[in-house]
């Protein structure tokens, strides 16, 4: 197999660092439209000696400073998630002040910053967010149907994808890899989903906050405002039915109701008007979430577990927990937690306001941090923390918050995810980025020197995929084409080699599906049509003056079998006349050269030319002498 030679045409006659063209053995000029490698020799009308780099010529051993990015300014915050309930806007800002170049680092730190934004609480009766996420999905088909979506966050799922489920029907789809920022990754938590991830927010509805309910579900509260409430039922009926295990106070938090062990029997749940919630009127409900009393109530019966309900309240009415007998009781266990009444005074008669809470732990030990103080609400006559729906919602002060701890960090290794290894077997390498860098703000990290991080310096490099890779396939050059003209084929010789080349397997040991061709029609254009070929020609037939030669007249293909489609019309004669040359026989002066006398038909020999015969020559001397 033939390649075209190339050599580089002289470099003043084109630029070689913006365009590379090349000179075929042909004597053409052609190009891929692609610049030399960086390094290539060059020269221009002013520079005598250079080298490429970035499509430009240098002077050859120059190298362009290398310029680190620097973070531009943040954006304006956008425009938040959510109208209420607690969503999330963000910042942007870009390297690009200034952009790195020549090599330079890329900037470090956080390209995108979230905050928390439209906290207040939705009105009451409001659609759950995710509830409406799915039913916009209501008036688009789905597998050529339409269907009523609800929000499904069953096990195994992703808590920040839209699953939504098929009402009335068995199954659910994901509807939407992501729900949109600021949705509740769960119904029993304040974490918000940002960019399909779930972050924490704090009981005060702030992202990344540090604040916790207590045990009474009180934002920053101390656990004063309720009593625990925890009992064993192992009642039972004679014949089985309806039996009352415990009544839940409203404003109950942290509600568990747990079988000890697997039964028959069932958890149910109605309100003190006997309004059954769940399990009512000998139905049984299917496992679920059912939203009862202002919160949300997990009913589970797993196949190898006791049964249990469960809710992180508060309830806004008093409910009654009850049991459905079918055999004997093993016993049920509950706990949850009351508000605690305060002897001599109701809520209406009491005040409440609004105080701001002693200064939180700084919320980072360098490189500044943020300390808050939270707003709670508090009984005037006790001074106790209560849940704030006692408080004026529109009196409320906003939260007071300050910097701390504003020192830069010390010195650290930060490390980059590994890239991917430079080969798939056989031993390749790969590397990540080791830098040694320090916090100097909350968003903001400054790059050192290797000398001051007081550490062991992590790998940078290491090798990988040390495996031996698998037998593969190795095609040699094709072979010319045969025949020379019209279809044929293309051969070579294909080998199961080692990956160095150096070993060569039985072709059992590479698979057979990917081995490459080792036949291919081919064609060197059409075939000359057959022609006339003739032979020498024969010995004349005369030994002496005139006579015949024959030669051989044949129809033949260009590859020399013999055909029928040569064209008579131009066939060439296979027989022609010939003349010998007779030697010349001295006559003795003496004997008279003349025609025997009773041969009378010399004039006849001389007219149809036989005097070139010897027997007529002679019978013939004097009409033959001369001709």
């Amino acid at each position: 197999m033939s390649f075209p030679v190339w050599s580089n045409i002289p470099p003043m006659q084109i630029r070689v660092c913006r365009e590379l063209w090349c000179l075929s053995k042909s004597n053409r000029c052609v190009t891929n439209s692609i610049p030399a490698a960086e390094g290539t020799l060059c020269q221009t009308g002013n520079i005598e000696k250079g080298w490429c780099y970035q499509g430009d010529c240098v002077p050859f051993g120059t190298w362009p400073q290398s310029i680190d990015g620097g973070w531009g300014s943040w954006s304006l915050w956008g425009e938040c998630s959510r109208t209420c309930g607690g969503g999330v806007s963000s910042s942007l800002r870009h390297c690009d002040s200034p952009a790195p170049s020549g090599g330079g680092k890329y900037c470090l730190g956080e390209r995108k910053r979230y905050r928390s934004c439209n906290t207040d609480p939705c009105p009451l009766g409001s659609r759950d967010f995710r509830e409406k996420q799915c039913a916009d999905f209501d008036n688009m088909p789905f597998r050529g149907k339409h269907y009523n979506w609800k929000p499904y966050t069953g096990g195994g799922v992703k808590p920040c994808a839209l699953n939504c489920l098929a009402e009335g029907y068995n199954f659910y789809t994901e509807r939407a890899p992501a729900v949109i920022d600021g949705t509740q990754c769960n119904a029993d938590s304040l974490d918000i989903c940002i960019n399909g991830e779930c972050k924490h927010v704090g009981c005060d509805n702030i992202l990344g906050s540090d604040a916790r309910e207590d045990r009474c579900r009180v934002c920053g509260g101390d656990g004063s405002t309720c009593d625990a409430i925890e009992g064993f039922f192992n009642d039972s009926l004679p014949r089985g039915g309806y039996m009352e295990v415990v009544q839940i106070p409203r404003g109950s938090v942290h509600i568990e109701v747990r079988e000890v062990s697997m039964s028959k029997n069932y958890i149910a749940l109605k309100s003190e008007g006997d309004d059954y919630y769940i399990n009512g009127a000998w139905t049984i409900d299917w496992p679920r979430k059912f939203d009862v009393s202002g919160t949300a109530f997990h009913y589970k019966r797993p196949t190898d577990e006791p049964e249990s309900l469960e809710a992180l309240g508060p309830t806004s009415e008093n409910l009654i927990v009850m049991v459905l007998l079918q055999e004997q009781n093993l016993g049920i266990r509950y706990k949850f937690n009351v508000p605690i009444a305060r002897p001599g005074s109701g809520d209406n008669e009491v005040g409440f306001l609004w105080h701001h809470q002693p200064w939180s732990e700084c919320s980072a030990t360098c490189a500044g941090g943020v300390q808050r103080q939270e707003v709670i609400c508090k009984r005037l006559d006790d001074n106790s923390i209560v849940q704030n729906n006692f408080c004026d919602p529109d009196s409320k002060p906003p939260e007071n918050q300050r910097a701390c701890n504003t020192e830069p960090c010390p010195p650290e290794w930060f490390i980059g995810d590994w890239l991917e290894c430079s080969k798939t077997c056989d031993g390749g390498m790969r590397t990540r980025a080791v830098l040694c860098v320090r916090r100097i703000g909350p968003s903001e990290e400054e790059t050192l020197d290797y000398s001051d991080c007081l550490t062991h310096r992590p790998m940078e490099k290491e090798s990988c995929n040390n495996q031996s890779c698998p037998p593969q396939w190795v095609a040699l050059d094709w072979s010319e084409c045969t025949p020379k003209c019209g279809p044929g084929f293309k051969h070579r010789i294909v080998l199961c080699k080692s990956s160095d080349l150096s070993k060569t397997f039985p072709a059992a040991q590479c698979p057979e599906e990917s081995k490459p061709p080792a036949r291919i029609r081919c064609s060197l254009g059409r075939c000359p049509p057959p022609r006339w070929v003739t032979g020498d020609w024969g010995q004349c037939s005369a030994q002496c003056g005139l006579g015949q030669q024959m030669r051989t007249v044949q129809c033949l293909s260009y590859t020399g079998q013999a055909s029928v489609d040569c064209p008579e019309t131009v066939r060439p004669p296979s027989m022609q006349q010939c003349e010998s040359k007779c030697d010349s026989t001295p006559i003795s002066s003496t004997e008279e050269c003349k025609d025997v006398n009773k041969v009378a038909y010399c004039p006849l020999v001389l007219k149809f030319k036989f005097c070139s015969r010897a027997y007529f020559r002679q019978m013939c001397c004097k009409t033959c002498q001369g001709h």
